[in-house]
């Protein structure tokens, strides 16, 4: 490497023109904003001393468990929270890397990204595994433009752009549950899993408006309830993931009861003494009382692992994963945690964002997307569906191939469910036919024509909902 490449202008000046094009927020800033950045990143003994890896050597370094494991949450220096070393090391080392040659920008982008906010490289995570994509069939179901490509100069997003740049593809997915819950009756327990920051609390919240407006029940039950008490979570070695650290048992008998249209009663955990209202046995302690979960026709899981015990895979309806590529993550909680919320000291941030996100996507999120039924992957824009539920979702198929402008908008889609339900209430009431109904409006679509002609199929003569005869002398 040539000596003038590391005086500190030519050095600035390289890797400026570099980073603008694996960031393009890069060019946002002048060259002297640039250098200040790079300055708190100077090695003691200058960027001559930084020793390069082999790039085979870097990546399977940084896709082992070890790696991460190794990382510090809060190192300090003189007093104050810094950037862990290893990962200033590899900071440093891509640096260098990129500026010689040595490290392609086509192999750094692939396996790392620049986020400008933080001044630092991290890895790229990888959801869709070879398992993964086999378990929807190879292909999603549907994607749209992907919106999300204008964050890439952005330092912060926030919610109002993210929903925007989501609106078509969250749009499918409101549609796609609304036509499976049609399909397969209520009562429904539905559980939304995804990372932190991938906006999966306010689709819960838009998806569960949508659910009430088409005249459902709508409730929840939060996973966080059934954990044990801390203490003896911490004694026993057990984390807050897997059935050891839940009452179990009780779980399980409440999402028994709710898929029954039974009221459940659980555990009460107090998040400030973090113990149960339950006993390990399950019992209720003295002076402890339940929570009372109602039934419901829609009943959201709440918890980032909501179906990552195999034993209740079975007990929930729908499974649902909403996914956001890590970059944006971050940018997403740049301004919402630290800018809005001020929860974390930056440095603790940058490094926990670092460490957690491959341990979680390995011990919590691929898990979930091999047994999933949906999957909102908002980067791409793609509604992903395991092949049993793409095939009910057909007559949405068209909606997510760009024919959006031909296709019923969802609002419509909504007022014709609730025209199916208005016309089957009227003619239960007047005793009218109800194939006769479906017939003459256009607005009355799939769902119920499946119904009525399954009631019609397995009947002598006119039928209601409830598949009772109709008497036409009524009413």
């Amino acid at each position: 490497m040539s000596d003038s490449l590391f005086e500190p202008h030519n050095f600035t000046t390289r890797l400026y023109e570099i980073l603008q094009r694996l960031n393009p927020g890069v060019a946002d800033l002048a060259l002297y904003e640039f250098r200040y950045g790079l300055e708190n990143l100077v090695p003691e003994a200058g960027w001559e001393s930084v020793a390069l890896e082999p790039p085979g050597a870097v990546e399977a370094r940084v896709n082992t468990r070890a790696f991460y494991d190794g990382i510090q949450i809060k190192p300090r220096a003189g007093g104050a929270i810094v950037l862990d070393p290893t990962i200033l090391a590899l900071t440093r080392m891509l640096l260098v890397g990129l500026a010689c040659g040595a490290y392609s920008e086509e192999w750094v982008d692939r396996h790392f990204y620049f986020d400008l906010r933080g001044f630092y490289f991290l890895h790229r995570t990888t959801y869709f595994t070879e398992r993964v994509l086999a378990h929807f069939g190879g292909a999603p179901f549907a994607q749209f433009e992907r919106r999300q490509e204008q964050f890439a100069r952005y330092q912060g997003v926030g919610y109002k752009d993210f929903m925007a740049a989501n609106a078509e593809v969250d749009g499918l997915f409101i549609a796609a549950v609304e036509e499976l819950i049609a399909a397969r009756g209520a009562p429904v327990v539905l559980a939304v899993a995804g990372p932190t920051a991938a906006g999966k609390t306010e689709i819960v919240e838009r998806l569960s408006a949508a659910l009430e407006q088409s005249g459902m029940l709508v409730t929840s039950m939060e996973l966080d309830n059934f954990l044990t008490d801390r203490e003896y979570r911490e004694a026993q070695g057990i984390f807050t993931q897997g059935k050891q650290a839940l009452h179990f048992n009780l779980l399980v008998q409440a999402l028994e009861d709710l898929r029954r249209g039974r009221p459940a009663f659980i555990p009460r955990y107090d998040f400030v003494f973090a113990t149960s209202s339950h006993d390990l046995d399950g019992s209720l302690k003295p002076g402890c009382a339940p929570i009372e979960v109602a039934p419901a026709d829609i009943i959201f899981i709440e918890g980032n692992f909501p179906f990552l015990i195999e034993e209740i895979v079975p007990l929930i309806g729908l499974k649902v994963v909403y996914l956001t590529d890590d970059p944006v993550r971050m940018k997403r909680k740049w301004k919402r945690d630290i800018d809005y919320r001020k929860k974390y000291d930056p440095n603790y941030f940058r490094n926990r964002y670092f460490k957690d996100q491959f341990i979680m996507a390995e011990i919590a999120y691929r898990p979930q997307l091999e047994v999933c039924d949906l999957c909102v992957d908002t980067t791409g824009a793609a509604l992903w569906a395991a092949p049993e539920v793409a095939r009910r979702l057909q007559p949405l198929d068209q909606i997510g191939h760009g024919l959006l402008g031909h296709a019923r908008p969802l609002g419509q889609r909504r007022q014709a469910r609730a025209a199916r339900r208005d016309v089957a209430e009227h003619c239960r009431m007047r005793g009218a036919d109800l194939g006769e109904a479906a017939g003459g409006e256009a607005a009355i679509d799939l769902p119920l024509q499946r119904l009525v002609g399954q009631a019609q199929q397995h009947a002598e003569g006119p039928v209601a909902l409830g598949g009772g005869k109709v008497d036409h002398g009524s009413g």
